[in-house]
């Protein structure tokens, strides 16, 4: 890892970290069962967006060598977007969401601690927070029961975003936007490719049509920001502050589905902004 992962967050950089989780967040409710279909058509329509910026930002297209790391970060991050939507439409938002959330930040703070150094401790003391804050979002119940199939979702969801993470934080050194365009090509030819194999995937309905576009522009600037936030500071710190995503989750949730939130819940959404100050410390 390249000497940018030591440099302090500005207070930019914050900024965009917050907006990319609000980003993510709404990219990750605004879905439907049809998982192959709505994944390949958000995918292609931010890919269309990221193209557009890449152009308009006047960008140089960098070495073969970090395309080759957003197209790895596209597929894996496809892999853990297909598992997410999988998992919220077949799931309970609540769970499988906080749940894949944990993998999403663990896997990075594992590489940046070992090519990068431990954090610092009032940021340490932050990632613990995040943690509690995590499990509490995901203990609604004090009969909870997690299903085999929430588990595994959620695990490959958290992993596939986790090396997500880590490949878009190697391919952008020298360009943000052309890395994320190679991401969401590897992306949408590993979808098509899924798609041809597996042959039926169903069409939305057309009341569908506009939160999938939605869904992809969402997408597609939540890992816009997160690639410049991750640029400008250190990885790991990056990977958890976007990962906060599941607390504003939860309340759409309860907002929207009328999905009931216990007392523990609410403390994991403000032991959650309390991990949010002292990582941004």
């Amino acid at each position: 890892m390249a000497d940018k992962s030591y440099r302090p967050l500005e207070l930019k950089n914050r900024l965009k970290l917050r907006i990319s989780s609000i980003w993510l967040c709404d990219a990750d409710w605004l879905v439907c069962q049809n998982v192959l279909t709505v994944v390949l058509v958000s995918q292609f329509i931010g890919g269309l967006f990221l193209l557009g910026m890449a152009v308009f930002s006047g960008e140089a297209m960098p070495p073969v060598r970090h395309l080759v790391y957003g197209a790895f970060a596209g597929v894996f991050g496809n892999i853990g977007l297909i598992a997410l939507y999988r998992g919220l439409s077949t799931g309970r938002m609540g769970i499988v969401a906080p749940l894949s959330a944990v993998l999403t930040a663990l896997v990075p703070i594992g590489y940046t601690a070992v090519y990068a150094g431990l954090p610092s401790m009032t940021r340490f003391a932050g990632f613990v927070c995040f943690g509690i804050a995590v499990w509490l979002l995901s203990s609604a119940d004090t009969r909870f029961r997690m299903t085999g199939r929430e588990l595994l979702l959620s695990c490959i969801a958290g992993v596939g975003f986790g090396l997500f993470f880590i490949f878009i934080d190697k391919a952008n050194d020298l360009a943000i936007f052309w890395s994320l365009v190679w991401a969401r090509v590897a992306s949408v030819a590993f979808l098509f490719t899924v798609v041809m194999v597996v042959g039926k995937t169903g069409t939305p309905k057309a009341g569908q049509w506009l939160f999938i576009v939605m869904s992809g522009v969402l997408d597609a600037l939540g890992n816009l920001l997160f690639s410049t936030a991750a640029h400008l500071g250190r990885l790991d710190v990056s990977a958890v502050l976007s990962s906060l995503y599941p607390a504003a989750t939860v309340l759409l949730a309860w907002l929207f589905l009328r999905e009931k939130l216990r007392r523990r819940q609410w403390m994991g959404v403000g032991i959650a902004f309390i991990a949010l100050g002292l990582i941004s410390i």
